[in-house]
């Protein structure tokens, strides 16, 4: 490939990325520091020499070489955090990087889903902020394009775990597809999708959610008559913590709800994560792996709250996210009044109890998918006619597939 024709791997780079970047290396570093650290105390303990066997730190000289290291790594980068910020404005003047192209967008949002709330802790500026998007642009609750200001109704689409909402369009072979614009165009509503950081806390963003909404109805002359929510994996749990808090605080934003559609949400939970959380007991286990222990904690919030299915912030406040415990979630049954839908995908060909329990779409398991649960009192009690299930289907093909696609308009339309 000639040099002019190569892609440039910098082209989606903005001038502010470079503030992002300097913070997350920082932050690196000294994580790396800390982890060496724990690997030497750890073969030092067993060689009888006193340490702190609980944090993993060491003590006297060896101590203060990594102590300095961690206190120069955080000078300098905070140094250049605030040489960055200065800079910032002028950069910006001569910046030619496109404003939010889709591969952008995607990097972003796979960061967050990894470590959004370690990004928002922080300040940086990587951290993605809840947004509603129409025709690609943000809506300002308070004045949304006139478009969307006259809709009476709208179908809201939420993304799930490291993604966003440029990616509810896909392809299907070879031809677009667009469930919002699908299911717009059959409904006769404007289509409008949330974007949002996925590292953090299923019910921070379910509240933020619900506040939006809030805002958004509350507006003088609001015309908006019916809402219908598609949501793919996580943003089902976000969707369902949302309506449970607007209905803690009597807000008026779920009258207007009158349908939602779960697409492979893990309702109770994805063994994957309960997976990852079987790893970090194992590595924590021995003196020798407990320091690789925290590569496995820079797992999200949002991502630990997927183990059961986190909804309430009860759920997680005050527990160490990390520390394997059983299921003792609060039980959010389905929202009264309001039509709801399940698809579950799986790649198997048929059922059995083997492919139900452990093939599901990859992700999540059908039953996780479809409500279901060991225990009575905590299912979600979707109706028959209301579950469906797409087959020989991986999790991310539930956004682009036809027949899931023809199943929500016989269902909404």
């Amino acid at each position: 490939m000639p040099p002019d024709q190569r892609p440039n791997p910098f082209q989606h780079l903005r001038a502010a990325d470079l503030r992002g970047i300097t913070q997350l290396a920082t932050q690196a570093t000294v994580g790396v520091t800390r982890i060496a650290e724990g690997v030497h105390q750890s073969v030092w303990s067993t060689l009888g020499v006193p340490g702190d066997a609980r944090t993993g730190r060491t003590r006297g000289m060896t101590g203060l070489v990594y102590r300095s290291v961690e206190q120069i790594a955080g000078l300098l980068g905070k140094g250049a955090d605030n040489l960055m910020a200065r800079l910032l404005p002028l950069m910006e003047l001569v910046d030619t990087a496109p404003a939010d192209s889709p591969q952008r967008a995607a990097v972003l949002a796979a960061l967050n889903g990894v470590m959004g709330d370690r990004l928002v802790a922080s300040g940086n500026p990587f951290a993605t902020s809840m947004a509603l998007r129409f025709q690609d642009a943000e809506v300002v609750p308070h004045g949304p394009p006139a478009m969307l200001a006259a809709s009476r109704k709208v179908v809201l689409l939420i993304h799930g775990l490291c993604m966003n909402d440029l990616q509810w369009r896909s392809t299907h072979d070879g031809q677009p597809v667009d469930h919002g614009a699908l299911l717009g165009q059959a409904l006769g509503a404007s289509p409008v999708y949330l974007r949002y950081n996925s590292g953090r806390h299923v019910s921070e963003n379910g509240a933020d959610l619900s506040a939006l909404l809030e805002q958004w109805i509350a507006r003088p002359g609001n015309p908006l008559e019916q809402l219908t929510v598609v949501v793919h994996s996580m943003g089902g749990l976000v969707v369902r913590s949302a309506l449970h808090q607007a209905a803690q605080g009597g807000l008026r934003w779920p009258r207007v709800v009158r349908s939602i559609v779960f697409l492979g949400t893990p309702h109770h939970g994805a063994p994957l994560e309960r997976a990852g959380n079987w790893v970090d007991a194992l590595l924590g286990s021995t003196p020798w792996s407990a320091p690789f222990a925290r590569l496995g904690q820079l797992r999200s919030a949002g991502i630990t709250d997927l183990r059961y299915g986190f909804v309430a912030e009860q759920d997680w406040r005050g527990h160490d996210r990390f520390r394997r415990q059983p299921d003792r979630r609060l039980h959010v049954p389905l929202p009264e009044g309001v039509a709801c839908y399940a698809v579950a995908a799986t790649t198997a060909a048929q059922r059995s109890p083997l492919a139900d329990r452990l093939v599901g779409d990859g992700l999540v398991p059908l039953q996780s998918a479809l409500g279901h649960h060991e225990d009575p009192l905590r299912t979600l009690h979707f109706a028959r006619s209301s579950q469906a299930i797409a087959w020989k289907t991986h999790h991310m093909a539930l956004l682009h597939s036809p027949e899931v696609a023809q199943q929500m308009v016989r269902w909404l339309a």
